[in-house]
């Protein structure tokens, strides 16, 4: 496994200690093998093979972010620091066997030395603020990396009053997260929490929810104190309340969604399977705008306003994939390949010709377009064979065919 990744300039180590990173760009890599093990009954346990951890310097960085963005003030503001020693972990084979060592960022003392073969876990786990910042920051951003899978019962659930005040994995406490959000001062409130920046905070979501579905008002959280509950509602355009678990699945994805948007404790990257479930055809591009919101604008220095975010998404959706950005798009395919000796099956992802994508000339793959717009047109029968006659499909239709893609009269 291999990752390079921008990490956070600052953060706290398990005992709340403040690091700083002394260079926020690195590159992590990690490889792992079975262990050689004689028993006929287990393939044996996993042993590190490699652990590394290094740096990229300001010098470097052009070559290594290959999407377009601004140097003054995008990256300026997070590529940070200058590193002129070696790396932060390495791997050693010695006579004795592998050794990985985390080194301190400061240069000078010995290095924290284990062997390879009975590590537990990877030496990155180990590093602490005091003597390994950047480590440390190597492993916080690696832990922020978050797979949400949104899940309708629990986006429907009230919270109690004590419940976490951030967004689960499945969408649980939307609740209290948004209750937080509108109850947290901010740099554009001054400190200030009560009364119109709370009602403000309300009503933005309300706005990037009626995006979705026209008939939204209003929205807020009502804070129950004989029953110790949290509830989301949304009024209507008629002045119906309607409490959250009465809204479509759809609904409660895209505003959790929305949330997530305002969330400041920003800086990771976001996984996301299928945002199209629920959602009506005609309303993916307002979700497709809203994922880009969430992730960082490359023309703007990281901010409040600008979190250190990317976006990830899969899809099996021919409507999401129309309306992405063309350098965006990856498309995954299982290959057949053969290495000692074994034939085995590998993913590869293809990007889009004349993107910036190409230039990694060595790691690209480009899609064949014959197969990408088959996908984009899956109405078009591929065979060639002509439909059944005794039933007509809504594509067959004369008053349909002028007006729908890939289709001729």
């Amino acid at each position: 496994f291999e990752a390079e990744m921008i990490v956070p300039h600052e953060a706290h180590d398990d005992f709340g200690q403040h690091a700083e990173a002394s260079i926020t760009f690195l590159r992590y890599t990690l490889a792992l093998a079975y262990r050689e093990n004689d028993s006929p009954v287990s393939i044996g346990p996993l042993e590190i093979v490699k652990e590394e951890l290094v740096h990229i310097n300001r010098s470097e960085a052009s070559r290594h972010i290959l999407f377009p963005h601004r140097y003054t003030p995008w990256r300026k503001s997070v590529v940070l620091g200058q590193r002129r020693g070696g790396p932060f972990i390495s791997t050693e084979e010695r006579e004795d066997g592998r050794a990985i060592k985390l080194h301190q960022d400061r240069g000078g003392g010995r290095p924290f030395a284990r062997s390879a073969t009975d590590l537990p876990r990877t030496v990155l786990s180990a590093a602490n603020a005091a003597e390994n910042p950047t480590a440390l920051l190597a492993r916080r951003e690696m832990q922020s990396w978050y797979l949400l899978q949104l899940e309708p019962s629990a986006l429907r659930q009230p919270d109690e009053l004590t419940a976490p005040a951030h967004l689960g994995a499945n969408g649980a406490h939307l609740p209290a997260t948004l209750y937080r959000l509108a109850k947290t001062p901010t740099p554009k409130t001054n400190g200030k929490t009560a009364g119109e920046p709370v009602a403000r905070v309300y009503s933005e979501i309300a706005n990037r929810l009626a995006d979705l579905i026209d008939d939204v008002s209003d929205l807020w959280i009502e804070h129950d104190e004989k029953r110790e509950l949290l509830t989301l509602y949304i009024k209507d355009r008629h002045g119906t309340a309607l409490p959250a678990r009465v809204l479509s699945d759809g609904t409660l994805r895209f505003l959790a969604l929305a949330v997530f948007d305002r969330a400041p404790e920003g800086q990771q990257l976001l996984c996301l399977e299928e945002p199209e479930n629920g959602i009506h055809p005609g309303r993916i591009p307002a979700m497709l705008d809203l994922l880009r919101d969430i992730a960082t604008d490359v023309d703007e220095p990281i901010g409040f306003d600008n979190p250190l975010r990317q976006v990830i998404v899969n899809t099996h959706s021919p409507a999401v994939v129309s309306q992405v950005d063309d350098a965006s798009l990856l498309v995954a395919e299982l290959k057949e390949d053969r290495r000692d000796g074994q034939d085995f099956k590998r993913v590869c992802f293809s990007c889009l010709p004349d993107t910036w994508r190409t230039k990694d000339q060595e790691r690209t793959s480009i899609v064949p377009k014959g197969k990408l717009l088959v996908y984009l047109n899956p109405t078009v029968s591929a065979n060639g064979q002509r439909p059944n006659p005794r039933k007509r499909r809504v594509i067959d239709r004369p008053d349909m065919q002028l007006y729908l893609p890939g289709i001729k009269a």
